[in-house]
């Protein structure tokens, strides 16, 4: 049993990190283990990303090495789960599609950009409540970044 619960759960996941759900007492970042739940989702990500075959024309459109993109992600995701919001300020208002319409975005770039991020929530979040409300969420997100047809 203790095998069945590290596959479907992060090995290092706590009980409150696989049964809260969040709240505004309990923000997701909180549930994910903070800083470094939120820095080991980025970084997880970029490890996917970097690997995985399917993933490769997105992997390939990235700038090497991907320190800084590892380093923003994380700043990001840290606001956007509900903790410290380094993204904004340091760099402004996210405003995300703006800032990736240089890329041309289409389906399957999104598709793939999915793909590992459906990697990374499996891998690292062991709450299946927040893992299913961040896969819809990052979903959602990702649709809105496409800009080509």
């Amino acid at each position: 049993m203790k095998q069945l619960i590290k596959r479907i759960f992060n090995k290092d996941a706590t009980t409150e990190q696989i049964n809260s759900a969040p709240s505004p007492e309990k923000t997701p970042y909180e549930i994910i283990g903070g800083e470094q739940g939120a820095r080991d989702l980025a970084n997880r990500f970029y490890d996917i990303m970097a690997t995985d075959p399917y993933a490769k024309p997105l992997y390939d459109m990235h700038p090497q090495p991907l320190d800084r993109i590892r380093q923003v992600f994380f700043e990001f995701l840290s606001g956007w789960l509900g903790g410290p919001d380094l993204f904004t300020e340091k760099y402004g208002h996210p405003r995300l599609r703006m800032r990736h319409m240089p890329f041309p975005i289409d389906q399957d770039l999104r598709d793939q950009w999915m793909h590992c991020m459906n990697k990374t929530l499996d891998l690292e979040v062991g709450n299946p409540l927040l893992r299913e409300g961040l896969r819809q969420s990052l979903a959602q997100l990702a649709t809105h970044m496409i800009n080509q047809d």
